[in-house]
């Protein structure tokens, strides 16, 4: 079953300091606090966010800014598997829209939205709707709590589903099993989980530009020396 909402406790509170501790300004650890409060109460809570703010001595309403300036952090329930169904222009051609229409069918919900738990189900699903997810050399592509699952197709989408809900082992296209969305978000945190060489770290098709480049001796010009560079802004800047 879904993991009921953790507090943020003291061993939250400590790993909150850790992460801000990384950094010179320690507000430039915001993004992965706010992972790790997503890890641990599986959204953005206003305690959450109350806890963010006493870490790094900001106002909550500046946390509240990054939280939902960006679409990754999310002020509502989340599916232990959060499937994003990418529909921009590539995807679009190749099935992204047929694959998100059969799945938001098929669940029964809309974007942004967790399926309800049957009977016989130990996982929660939820579906977004994503403008790309920078994989357009295997479109349609879908990605599961931020791993990839290249070239998909509505019928292999439904199956995939259903094998997560029923809490079976499901690999990315890619390699690594898929894990669930609050281990996801403890590894964005900055908190590896051992497994970041599980899989191929590219496939063939993104290198076969490297590859021609290769075969026909293309090689990008060389960088300006700094020099250079100095003589040209002091340049631009003359009236």
């Amino acid at each position: 079953m879904s993991a009921a909402m953790s507090p943020i406790d003291d061993k939250v509170l400590a790993e909150l300091r850790e992460i801000a501790g990384r950094y010179p300004e320690a507000r430039s650890g915001l993004l992965p606090m706010l992972h790790l409060v997503q890890s641990v109460q599986g959204r953005i809570t206003p305690e959450g966010i109350e806890a963010c703010a006493a870490v790094l001595d900001i106002s909550a309403a500046e946390v509240s800014g990054v939280a939902t300036f960006y679409t990754m952090y999310k002020r509502h329930a989340v599916g232990d598997y959060h499937v994003g169904v990418c529909t921009n222009t590539l995807c679009a051609v190749m099935g992204g829209d047929e694959i998100l229409a059969r799945l938001q069918e098929h669940l029964g919900i809309g974007n942004d939205e967790v399926a309800a738990l049957r009977q016989g189900d130990s996982r929660t699903v939820s579906i977004e709707h994503i403008e790309c997810n920078a994989a357009c050399d295997y479109a349609p592509v879908v990605m599961v709590n931020w791993e990839f699952m290249d070239e998909q197709t509505p019928e292999s989408a439904v199956q995939m589903v259903e094998a997560l809900r029923a809490g079976h082992d499901v690999a990315s296209t890619r390699g690594p099993k898929l894990c669930t969305w609050r281990e996801a978000e403890r590894v964005l945190a900055g908190f590896p989980d051992g497994r970041a060489d599980d899989g191929p770290s590219v496939g063939a098709r993104s290198l076969a530009g490297l590859q021609i480049a290769r075969e026909r001796g293309w090689t990008a010009p060389p960088a300006p020396s700094p020099a250079a560079l100095e003589a040209g802004s002091n340049e631009g800047g003359q009236s």
